[in-house]
């Protein structure tokens, strides 16, 4: 049975109470957009701002502390450069804060071995305390680079008899070779003490770095240089093929052996004056764009 012409059902009913509400519901929602996004953008534009303050904050202290760096560094190294300077305590402590503050972007061998010569000559009283005092700074900072240089690479450690390397000749002490892995890649550490330096505390060294039998084979790597206490390994490395680095530390030194830290890392942790190679950049380039094309099952494995 329908309704007559002047009776409503209930749909109509429903219709006429739905219809209202309809455009009441219609308007809630409207105000719950704007009102979201309103807060959304407020809260974007809030990140915005404080971003952009960070990094001007961020910037403006980098550049305080390089000119207060810079600064310290002229005010310091002028003080090696004045002819006629020949206070020791002055030149050691000169020293000291030279290396504690620049030891990870200046090559300070040169300087090191200069005063430790001057020491050696000097008939000052204190000179074996000045020479220990630079020498504790030098392990202090090798201690550190190499600490840090471990939480991003591989080493290991070798002592090397004296008196059979005395005994040995030209070829040498050959050490125990050591197998490396950095960031997927491994290389074989070969390591030969060829001569001794006492007076000065230093050996040469011959490292040979090669692929092992099976892998992606690399070019093969020769290096030979002098190690002792002021060779930073942050500043003092080898750059080996795939953008990898490879250093040699004198960890303690006495009439008899020698320990030695050999470390290698990727080459963005060398020190700020050693720039990559283009081919280097370009290796690191494709591999960002392989990463980003490899699916996510296979990244995530």
């Amino acid at each position: 049975m329908t309704a007559g012409p002047g009776k409503k059902d209930f749909w109509d009913k429903l219709q006429v109470v739905m219809q209202p509400l309809g455009g009441l519901l219609t308007a809630f929602a409207v105000a719950y957009v704007g009102m979201t996004g309103s807060q959304l953008l407020e809260r974007r534009q809030s990140l915005d701002t404080n971003a952009r303050l960070y990094s001007e904050i961020m910037s403006r202290r980098e550049e305080a502390e390089a000119s207060l760096r810079k600064d310290m560094f002229v005010s310091i190294i002028s003080t090696f450069l004045q002819p006629g300077a020949d206070d020791a305590a002055a030149r050691v402590l000169n020293l000291e804060l030279l290396a504690y503050n620049f030891h990870d972007s200046l090559n300070l061998k040169p300087l090191f071995l200069e005063i430790q010569r001057q020491l050696l000559r000097s008939r000052d009283a204190q000179r074996e305390d000045y020479l220990q005092r630079i020498r504790r700074v030098a392990r202090e900072i090798t201690a550190k680079q190499l600490f840090a240089l471990e939480g991003h690479g591989q080493s290991f450690r070798r002592s090397v008899d004296l008196e059979a390397l005395a005994t040995a000749g030209a070829a040498g002490v050959a050490l125990d070779p050591e197998m490396v892995t950095v960031r997927q890649q491994a290389v074989e550490v070969s390591l030969r003490v060829l001569q001794v330096d006492t007076e000065q505390q230093q050996l040469t060294v011959r490292m040979k770095v090669t692929a092992p039998d099976g892998q992606v084979q690399l070019p093969d790597s020769r290096a030979s240089f002098t190690v002792g206490y002021y060779d930073f390994p942050v500043i003092d490395n080898t750059r080996l093929p795939g953008g990898l680095r490879c250093a040699v530390a004198l960890a303690n030194f006495s009439s008899v052996a020698a320990d030695l830290t050999t470390v290698c890392f990727p080459g963005e942790y060398a020190s700020l004056k050693d720039r990559p190679y283009y081919d280097e950049v370009i290796q690191k380039l494709r591999e960002a764009n392989a990463a980003e094309m490899m699916p996510a099952d296979e990244a995530g494995r």
